[in-house]
């Protein structure tokens, strides 16, 4: 159980197919939310932030303690306030990331489904159901049966 034998249990792991699709995976991932960052700050929001009189959702704050500014100017203390503008934001974010997800994992499962049904052989049509007068027969049959 040397080195080597550490090094190569390592690498068998780091190598196999799961861990790569993983790793793919996070830096796609990684891009595709700038990409949505990006959408919902400089395409959805600003439309948004017009509808609701030009108000800027990160910048919504309550300020519960003003900041402290001494004789000379300069600020003593910062304000304290409550950012819940921020708060909106990210949850905007959230909201259409998890929807642009939703839509996206819907149409992989409605392409997968339609390949799926077009690869698959037609299963054979069910036999139709016997007749009053077969299951009649039939059961006149089996009395007969049991009489032999």
């Amino acid at each position: 159980m040397g080195k080597s034998t550490f090094l190569q249990d390592f690498k068998a792991f780091a190598m196999k197919g799961n861990v790569i699709d993983m790793a793919v995976g996070v830096v796609i991932g990684g891009a595709f939310g700038k990409i949505v960052s990006s959408l919902v700050a400089n395409v959805i929001m600003p439309p948004i932030g017009l509808l609701v009189g030009g108000v800027n959702f990160t910048d919504l704050k309550w300020v519960m303690k003003a900041a402290e500014v001494g004789a000379d100017g300069k600020e003593i203390a910062p304000a304290v306030s409550l950012d819940y503008g921020q708060f909106l934001q990210a949850t905007f974010d959230f909201l259409i990331i998890a929807f642009a997800i939703f839509l996206f994992i819907r149409l992989i499962t409605k392409l997968t489904t339609k390949k799926a049904a077009e690869a698959a052989p037609a299963a054979p049509p069910a036999p139709p159901a016997p007749t009053k007068e077969e299951v009649l027969l039939t059961e006149i049959r089996d009395l007969l049966k049991e009489k032999k």
